[in-house]
């Protein structure tokens, strides 16, 4: 592992507990639930996963999962994507410039 993927490591790993410690984690991820379900990719996911498992034979949820990870990640609405990021910036600006 080289310097720079440890600083990185450590960094994230120190954004993550000042994170949790002050409940700013549990409030962006209820921002996140909520702006994916009201642009409708939460019921995408839910109606693709629904649709893969009536077609599949044998049903694996390992397979149901690795064939969504993908779409998952991808299918993201970029304004979700632009204001979550946005707000970890200000929250990583807030706590490291003090």
């Amino acid at each position: 592992m080289s310097k720079s993927t440890s600083e990185a490591e450590t960094l994230y790993v120190e954004v993550h507990r000042r994170m949790i410690e002050n409940g700013e984690w549990d409030r962006m991820l209820h921002l996140l639930s909520s702006k994916l379900s009201e642009s409708g990719w939460t019921d995408d996911l839910l109606h693709r996963a629904k649709e893969n498992s009536r077609t599949m034979d044998p049903l694996s949820l390992q397979t149901i999962l690795q064939e969504l990870l993908s779409h998952a990640q991808t299918s993201v609405p970029l304004s979700v994507k632009r204001e979550i990021t946005t707000l970890i910036k200000q929250f990583v600006k807030e706590q490291f410039e003090k």
